[in-house]
């Protein structure tokens, strides 16, 4: 078991960086999304989602 980390630990190294900059991510479109900031910066002239959101 111990060779097979040695052997891939490039991979997992790269695989635990994107799992933690998808995390950060996430949490961020959350915290935006509690805040009430909308995906299109709350102008509905230029919204294509049909402005969801009421001001």
């Amino acid at each position: 078991m111990l060779t097979l980390l040695k052997a891939h630990i490039g991979t997992i190294a790269v695989l635990l960086i994107l799992v933690l900059i998808v995390a950060l991510i996430i949490k961020n479109i959350i915290k935006d999304k509690k805040a009430g900031k909308g995906s299109c910066g709350g102008d509905c002239s230029h919204c294509q989602a049909g402005c969801m959101h009421k001001n």
